[in-house]
């Protein structure tokens, strides 16, 4: 479906603008520290946008305030042409209602590409007394806001991961913010810290090293790449976290030349080292056409908005 989709696009009269796109090299903004998910698929995605479009596509790396600092600058900095591109995380749409931004990320960003939806692991270091999830949650309960899990930072995947555990299984979890999910390593190795819920794409390659061991997935079920490792909803019934990855630009591109990268777009989405990376971390298709995950996306920012208006999640100030 999504083939024949690709080749209706790329049919489609295009605006002049869009002829000439693109008009020099792209830059593809990762908003978080080297080494985490998005960093990892980011590197396997550009070459095949390249490949795409015809023009050099260059990484630029701008971590900070779990993700907002790079979407901002694409958001509020960047050329409305296309040229910037956004590759970024669920944490976007939760921060509508947990940040204090500089702009709106619905307002100001148009949805390219839903990339997939992948689960995290929850993992500890290999010297940690624990060795399942029940074990870590028996110590949480025994000692409120003593057991401390590691994020990328407030309103991240890695956050809202640990708050919705904390709910789920009735425990009181201590939060300690990183500036990316990389960060956090040293210190959960050194158990300065007690676990951590990272996204697969950037935690299976320590587990497999044998740097951390995994004791759960937030997916619903248990994964075929690590199907030794239990789904946390055996141990707490209902419990589910993924994080979608997906492209923006900043909006007010011409609409032919978002039409040109959409297909660029789709055509990267279905080459070999991005499915087989994707594949690796384990990721869950999500709607990818631009249309359809600008829906999707608009969706999860409403869901959380809803937790904020339940007092589930506070705004910070």
């Amino acid at each position: 479906m999504r083939r024949l989709l690709l080749a209706a696009l790329l049919l489609l009269p295009l605006h002049p603008h869009a002829q000439t796109f693109p008009e020099r090299p792209l830059t593809l903004v990762v908003p978080f520290a080297p080494g985490g998910t998005i960093d990892v698929l980011a590197r396997v995605l550009a070459p095949e946008l390249s490949a795409a479009l015809g023009q050099p596509v260059a990484i630029d790396t701008r971590p900070g305030a779990g993700g907002n600092v790079g979407a901002a600058y694409v958001a509020q900095q960047s050329r409305p042409d296309g040229h910037t591109i956004l590759f970024t995380g669920a944490g976007l749409a939760s921060s509508v209602s947990l940040s204090n931004l500089g702009f709106d990320p619905v307002r100001d960003l148009t949805p390219v590409l839903g990339v997939g939806a992948i689960p995290s692991l929850l993992v500890v270091s290999p010297q940690s007394p624990h060795r399942d999830v029940a074990s870590l949650l028996a110590a949480a309960r025994a000692a409120p806001g003593r057991v401390s899990y590691g994020s990328s930072g407030p309103g991240t995947g890695s956050h809202l991961a640990g708050v919705l555990l904390g709910a789920a299984a009735g425990v009181e979890l201590l939060h300690v913010p990183y500036r990316g999910s990389g960060a956090v390593y040293p210190d959960l190795i050194a158990q300065r810290i007690d676990m951590l819920l990272d996204v697969m794409a950037s935690s299976i390659g320590q587990v497999q090293q044998g740097t951390v061991r995994a004791l759960g997935i937030t997916s619903r079920n248990r994964s075929d790449v690590l199907p030794q490792v239990p789904a946390i909803a055996e141990t707490v019934p209902g419990y589910a976290f993924e994080t979608w990855v997906g492209l923006f630009i900043r909006s007010g591109a011409p609409e032919g030349t978002q039409r040109r990268l959409e297909a660029a777009a789709l055509t990267a989405l279905q080459a070999a080292p991005v499915r087989e990376r994707l594949r690796l971390s384990a990721a869950q298709p999500i709607p990818a056409e631009s249309a359809a995950f600008t829906a999707y996306f608009r969706a999860d920012v409403e869901r959380w908005a809803e937790m904020v208006r339940q007092g589930r999640l506070q705004r910070s100030e």
